[in-house]
């Protein structure tokens, strides 16, 4: 979604920035490195092929360069062998070990190729039942460890991966670089942790983790860690959040951990407002269905696993397994009050046909054949609705797999086809291919032409997403989802190509229905909120748009948090507006903001990250602090020429305005090149009759001109009067 162009911001199509892929640097013994998966305090992650005796992918872990000491060498050996140890299929396998030619020690295990369990539990909206099978197996595998005298010591989101074989997700616990032996010793070499070392992830960690003292952590630690995951498993929300303590610092937050009791699950799931609303919508519910779920015995079996007293605390992994089970099976959990009145409730429930039976014959009989017709009504309809999306994701499996199908020497002639022209001909053959699938037609139409959008490519983009518009209200209807999405993807492509006046009302209606639909503060109402400011403070209305972001500034503040992207979208926004008006001193604070907590949460070339850089240095340039901002264009351009590619439109922006500022100083064969290039850039992306392409040909002709050189610079004025004449 765009954020205002012109001095200082500009648009930014693109949400990603380009993978830096690693080369393959080296082999030794059977194994040849890829690609670098990750790297912590001592070793680095590597995906490998291993060669021999099989082919296959694994990871490989290695100490990193001049990181090998005897401490760390002791540790990474305490992780080889506790792995080693276990063999469970929770618990991502080991191969192999040695040592690399220069002595340094690795070892082989498991490529679990999957995403964080938290994550993937949102992304597929899986039920309260079905994270609960998932958070079986995870116990299991952690009661596997501890049987083996493992403690893990930092189980969270990140070290427990959930991998997909067919139908069946299945938990895989990883990195165990900080895991404690009991009972054994895991190397010969002497391995100890200090007295006040922090050692785990603070959210996550157990109360006697978070003392940092001599008090020994036994499994139950990992009880806690357990309780953590199960209580964001089904609130959404950890039971206690940094950010929500107002960014408390390090020891404020232990001592919190270790004093205060956070509130159930089923009451967190009510207290957050926009978020509430969110989290039920992962978990197939509304907020107040999904605090009845867990209230009783799923907030009972958490508080008992989140016990600051560990002696109260289930004893072991299988415990906490055995209780959600129970909970599952309708039996009375131990973490439960051992009241009459709830066994008796917990017996109907588990023989909830027999009880039904003999209290409810007569209404049975009386109502039979209403609710059979009812019930053969509702299975059609479900019926119907799977067969439909069942479908649907047949058709668009199909569809691409056509397009990818370049095997074909007619095809390719013997070319490498690039995914541009993969994009290019699916461009070509949706309307055709697709044409009796309207629905099919307009969610791919609608993806394609964001794709094309992120790229810059606004004219192929455009027939795309008006096409999938009109496809979608006529077939779905104005206020589905698929169709606010596609009308608010066309609305961008009219910004990004200057035509405001179709782009505001689009704008407006996708506000109007996501506040009427969604709610004033969901988070898709607040993006629609921030469209419609930008548009506003591009139109110059400039009251309006400061109320509609400030309004919307303090709303993200509240709900997503001060970091969240959308957060430092609208401040980013409002350090624009403020510019655009010449109130530089205020939007100088916003813009600098913006741009450090960018780059330390996204990255140094994360093309959010590069737009605030963009947007400090032009902001530095309006001060007169020229030294401050070449540095920071001269950053930005190169960064952006690497990740987004020297034609996208974000590049000539900053490179327009670098040429500008050489100019006014006089700096006129540095000034040249960049302007030059600019122009191209504008050119690639935007076509010859963009207003932006047009206004980077008037500065090469006044550059020529204030340079002295004024043959030059009629060629340019005579290129500018050819590109806005009138077309015939």
């Amino acid at each position: 979604m765009p954020q205002a162009p012109g001095a200082p911001g500009e648009s930014d199509p693109t949400r990603t920035s380009a993978p830096s892929a690693e080369q393959p640097s080296r082999t030794f013994g059977p194994y040849r490195l890829l690609q670098r998966l990750g790297e912590g305090g001592m070793g680095e992650v590597w995906l490998a092929e291993q060669l021999q005796p099989v082919r296959r992918r694994v990871a490989l872990k290695v100490i990193k360069a001049g990181m090998d000491t005897a401490q760390v060498v002791a540790r990474f050996e305490a992780e080889r062998q506790a792995l080693a140890l276990m063999d469970h299929p929770a618990i991502a396998k080991i191969f192999d070990g040695g040592t690399t030619p220069e002595g340094r020690p690795y070892f082989v295990m498991e490529y679990v190729q999957g995403e964080p369990i938290t994550s993937y539990c949102d992304r597929m909206r899986l039920a309260v039942r079905a994270r609960l099978d998932l958070f079986i197996r995870l116990c299991e595998g952690v009661q596997h460890a501890h049987q083996k005298g493992i403690i893990h010591r930092d189980l969270k989101p990140s070290n427990v991966l959930v991998v997909v074989s067919g139908d069946h997700p299945a938990p895989r616990i990883i990195d165990f670089g900080i895991a404690k032996a009991i009972a054994q010793r895991l190397t010969e070499r002497p391995l100890f942790t200090e007295l006040g070392m922090f050692i785990g992830t603070p959210e996550y960690m157990s109360p006697e983790q978070a003392e940092m003292t001599a008090l020994d952590v036994d499994t139950r630690s990992d009880i806690y860690s357990l309780g953590v995951l199960l209580y964001q498993l089904l609130a959404g929300s950890l039971p206690f959040d940094r950010k929500a303590l107002g960014n408390a610092g390090l020891d404020e937050f232990r001592r919190a951990i270790r004093e205060r009791d956070p509130p159930r699950p089923s009451v967190q799931v009510t207290l957050r407002g926009a978020a509430s609303l969110q989290a039920a919508e992962h978990r197939g519910a509304r907020p107040a269905k999904l605090a009845s779920l867990l209230r009783g015995d799923l907030d009972w079996i958490t508080m008992k696993a989140l016990e600051k007293d560990r002696t109260r605390r289930y004893a072991t992994a299988n415990e906490l397994a055995v209780d959600v089970r129970r909970h599952l099976d309708n039996e009375p959990v131990s973490a439960g009050p051992p009241s009459a009145v709830y066994r008796t409730r917990k017996f109907v429930r588990r023989h909830r046909v027999g009880v039904a039976a003999v209290t409810a014959l007569v209404v049975l009989l009386v109502g039979f054949s209403a609710l059979t017709a009812l019930q053969a009504r509702r299975i059609a309809q479900q019926r119907d609705r799977a067969n439909l999306e069942a479908s649907t994701a047949k058709q668009i499996s199909a569809f691409l797999v056509g397009l990818f199908n370049v095997s074909d020497p007619s095809e390719a002639r013997g070319n490498t086809v690039t995914a541009r022209e993969i994009l290019d001909k699916g461009a070509r053959e949706i309307g055709q291919t697709l044409r009796e699938q309207p629905v099919v037609q307009g969610r791919l139409q609608t993806t394609m032409g964001a794709v094309y959008t992120s790229l810059g490519v606004y004219g192929a983009a455009l027939p795309l997403l008006e096409q999938a518009v009109a496809n979608l209200r006529r077939v779905q209807g104005d206020d589905h989802p698929d169709t606010i999405e596609a009308v608010n993807r066309l609305a961008n492509v009219y910004w990004f190509q200057g035509s405001l006046q179709k782009a505001e009302p689009l704008y407006r209606e996708v506000v109007e229905r996501r506040q009427r639909i969604l709610g004033k503060e969901h988070r898709d109402t607040l993006r629609a909120n921030f469209d419609l400011a930008s548009l506003y403070s591009l139109q110059d209305r400039w009251d309006e748009a400061e109320r509609l972001e400030l309004r919307t500034l303090e709303i993200q503040r509240r709900v997503l948090g001060e970091d969240h992207p959308d957060t430092l979208e609208t401040l980013s926004n409002l350090s624009t507006l403020y510019y655009r008006q010449r109130r530089f001193a205020e939007s100088l604070p916003l813009t600098a903001s913006a741009a450090d907590r960018r780059k330390r949460l996204l990255g140094p070339d994360h093309p959010q990250t590069l737009i605030s850089l963009h947007n400090l240095a032009t902001t530095y340039e309006a001060l007169g602090r020229h030294s401050e901002a070449e540095t920071l264009y001269l950053t930005t351009i190169s960064a952006k020429r690497r990740v987004l590619g020297k034609s996208h439109q974000s590049t000539a922006v900053s490179l327009y305005r670098l040429a500008g500022m050489y100019s006014k100083l006089a700096r006129y064969s540095e000034a040249e090149p960049l302007g030059l290039e600019a122009y191209e850039g504008y050119l690639a992306a935007l076509g010859a009759e963009n207003g932006k392409t047009h206004d980077a040909i008037k500065q090469m002709a006044q550059h020529y001109e204030a340079w002295g050189k004024p043959a030059k610079a009629a060629q340019w004025r005579a290129k500018l009067l050819k590109a806005t004449a009138p077309q015939r």
